[in-house]
């Protein structure tokens, strides 16, 4: 008898059905030394301790998405190792830090089921949540995926599109920083605007570009035990329909965030993901550029010393953001469009 598990294909997943998903994952420093190689993050608050303590924590949490990144691949086994591509997010929020030494682990809930028209493929709706070793959650989101059906001739079941929050509340946020009345050295931080110099309707062009290689986003695939066919299996991709394996789309996020950075350099960390769209898809080769956009800008209850912007980021492949390029006359996605990123930071007030 076979023992090897070939993943779950569409008509496997049924609306309320609870995932438990291999396998523990311990983070190191090595995680984070890695994560800075694959992306060039330059957030003092991940990078120096002793920034980080003047920040109000006694020890340099990792970034965000790479804890994203970790929670992400513990799903993909059971959610979308038969995927297509990874299609949005919804209603993420940013629990806990994370530290080196801390073991996560991740669920998911089947929320909502949708076959597409071709009879091919289907949209499955994931609520995933992923706690470090005392139980406490470290992010909890929504994501939408588009899998492959095992047999076309198998009947769809009843559709079933879950209403997800368009944007997480202020109120909801977690604010794990606290400046106490120090004051926040913006030299160090390697930029002079806080949360009170940002404006909504702002757009900043990130300027810089980062070329994706091969060996980075295979890496990173590995990295984040990440098993979905469409990033790894290059002997199976070469025959689909786009001849060579798809950049993971959170590699994208992480490169539109380390970029950012020239221009929203006080962004401490993500507290949650409001919604987000893979756009188009992207491969080695191509360069990455981003830009952003405030949406809004609100004052935290409690905090008199940090606020919330929340920010869409947008990513291209080889197209500059001198232009801000986002949608056609059409309303579609331009082509160079990858990303469209709704998100919302934490940054120091004066």
């Amino acid at each position: 008898m076979a023992k090897v598990m070939s993943g779950n294909y569409f008509e496997d997943f049924e609306i309320g059905q609870r995932l438990r998903h291999a396998t523990p994952r311990t983070v190191t420093d090595g995680d984070v030394a890695l994560y800075q190689a694959l992306y060039g993050s330059r957030f003092a608050v991940t990078s120096g301790a002793t920034f980080t303590a003047a920040c109000g924590m006694e020890r340099m949490p990792l970034d965000s998405l790479l804890v994203f990144h970790i929670v992400f691949g513990k799903t993909v086994p059971d959610v979308s190792i038969n995927a297509v591509a990874n299609l949005g997010y919804a209603g993420g929020v940013f629990g806990v830090p994370v530290f080196p030494g801390d073991t996560i682990t991740a669920t998911s809930e089947v929320i909502g089921l949708k076959e597409n028209s071709n009879g091919k493929t289907g949209v499955v709706y994931v609520h995933s949540v992923g706690v470090n070793q005392r139980d406490e959650v470290v992010l909890d989101y929504n994501r939408w995926v588009m899998v492959n059906k095992r047999d076309q001739a198998t009947p769809a079941p009843d559709p079933v599109v879950p209403k997800l929050p368009t944007s997480v509340p202020v109120d909801q946020l977690q604010v794990p920083w606290s400046l106490g009345g120090h004051a926040y050295d913006t030299a160090l931080s390697g930029s002079p605007y806080l949360w009170d110099d940002y404006e909504v309707g702002e757009k900043i062009d990130h300027v810089d570009g980062n070329t994706i290689e091969e060996a980075d986003h295979m890496m990173a695939t590995r990295l984040y035990q990440n098993t979905a066919k469409v990033h790894f299996n290059q002997h199976t991709e070469g025959q689909g329909r786009n001849g060579r394996r798809i950049v993971y789309g959170g590699n994208i996020i992480s490169f539109a965030r380390a970029l950012s950075f020239n221009g929203l350099g006080n962004a401490l960390s993500i507290a949650a993901i409001n919604g987000g769209s893979h756009t188009n898809p992207t491969f080695a080769g191509h360069t990455v550029y981003a830009w952003s956009e405030v949406l809004e800008k609100s004052a935290i209850p409690g905090h008199d010393d940090i606020g919330a912007l929340r920010l869409r980021t947008v990513a291209t492949k080889d197209q500059p953001c001198a232009d801000f390029p986002y949608r056609g006359e059409d309303g579609k996605y331009l082509p160079s469009v990858v990303l469209d990123f709704d998100y919302t930071v934490l940054m120091p007030r004066r």
